[in-house]
Parts: C-alpha cells; sequence; structure tokens
C-alpha cells in the first residue's frame, strides 16, 4: 500500500503519521504542499495535523489553497481515498471536500488529552475493522475542533450514514467535548472515500504511549 502524507508549512504530524502507515507495512511519502501532482501510484492521501499557514484567517483556509490540492480534489473526485487528521479534516472542511465548519472550542481552550470515541457508522472503508458502538480511546489536540453543520446538513450526514464517530465517555455515553454539533468527531462524504476526523489515531498506535486502539482505525484502508 502506498500513503502519500502532505506536508504544509505548520504541518507538525507528518511523522507521526508517517511512523504510523510504516508501522503498518505500509510505503509512504511526504509531499510538501508546492508540488502539484499526486505521485500516480498513490492508494491513500492523508492530510495530518499541525497548524498550517499558523491557522492565520480560520484554520485550513490558506492550505486549501496550495497548489497541491487541486490534485487532491481530483484524486478524491475519481474515487481515491483522502483521510485528514485534525488539521487535515479542517482543510477538507475548507476545500468543499467534506460538508460543515470547525469553529473555535466552546470552552475557549485548546484541549489536548486522550478522549473516548464511540463508533456511530463502520460501513465504510476506514472504520471496516471496528464494531457500531465500539468505543476507542484516541488523543485529542485542537482549538478549532467545534465541528458546524446545520439542522438540514445534520439530517444528510445521518440519512446517508456520514457521521463516523462521536466524542461520549468509556462507557460509550455520547458526551460533550468542545461544543461541536451533536458531538461529532468524525464525517465522511456520501461517497465515503473522503474521511475527516479531529482525535489523532496515528498517535495511539503501540501501548508504549499508553494506547493501541488506532491501529484498527487505520487498519481498514489496508483490505
Amino acid at each position: 500500500m502506498n500513503v502519500t502524507v502532505l506536508q504544509f508549512p505548520g504541518t507538525n504530524c507528518e511523522y507521526d503519521t508517517k511512523y504510523a502507515f510504516e508501522k503498518l507495512g505500509a510505503n509512504v511519502t511526504i509531499l510538501w504542499h508546492k508540488e502539484s501532482q499526486i505521485p500516480s501510484n498513490t492508494d491513500l492521501i492523508v492530510i495530518p495535523g499541525g497548524f498550517s499557514y499558523g491557522d492565520y484567517l480560520r484554520s485550513g483556509a490558506i492550505a486549501r489553497f496550495a497548489n497541491v490540492m487541486n490534485s487532491v480534489s481530483e484524486f478524491a473526485k475519481n474515487g481515491g481515498k483522502v483521510l485528514g487528521i485534525c488539521n487535515g479534516f479542517q482543510i477538507l472542511l475548507e476545500a468543499g471536500l467534506l460538508p460543515g465548519a470547525m469553529k473555535r472550542n466552546n470552552t475557549l481552550h485548546f484541549i489536548s488529552k486522550y478522549n473516548h470515541l464511540k463508533v456511530i457508522n463502520n460501513n465504510n472503508t476506514f472504520l471496516k475493522e471496528l464494531n457500531n458502538n465500539d468505543v476507542v480511546n484516541i488523543p485529542v489536540a485542537h482549538h478549532d475542533g467545534n465541528y458546524f453543520i446545520d439542522e438540514n446538513g445534520l439530517k444528510e450526514l445521518e440519512a446517508n450514514e456520514q457521521i463516523l464517530l462521536k466524542y461520549c465517555d468509556e462507557n460509550g455515553n455520547i458526551k460533550s467535548l468542545n461544543g461541536s454539533v451533536a458531538q461529532i468527531a468524525g464525517i465522511c462524504n456520501k461517497e465515503k472515500n473522503v474521511f475527516g476526523l479531529m482525535p489523532h489515531p496515528e498517535r495511539a498506535i503501540e501501548m508504549l504511549l499508553g494506547c493501541d486502539d488506532g491501529v484498527k482505525m487505520l487498519q481498514g484502508f489496508f483490505k
């Protein structure tokens, strides 16, 4: 499997992401944002976390116009798989590859900790190694992770099984973390080939770091 990880000025999770996918057996290429073409053998594009362009204007608002994003959009339109993690999720929203928008956390504070997530829909490549209602414990680290979508948009997400993950407690009870609409932590597009989530599964892939719940999440892309 060939994974291409994008890199913008301010990205800080590209090497964590590279390590995680290599640990699972993938060949990983880190691609600078000024490149205009995605490697032709790419099976999965990952837009990792960080603070692209310093989060000026809005998180992901400038990165959305980078040279490489035209190729990402074309790749996704042709059915290619794209995963956005944290800032990567924000970039996908700004690029219109996923519906909705991000606001500042309702606490107005940066949140950095492990947090439980409940699997809502596993009818997709990303979460197929997990079961609906499974609970995983995954690190979060964001200031602008308050996901927003209007009422009609939310109904559409629900109808199309596009809601992937929700914040919850250790028993699976849905619980607010940052004010996100319906406590949403991750979504996908209607075609189920573009995925975005605020938590960081690449930081939970070995027990040495306290938890390996991210392994099954990322493994879905390999099968």
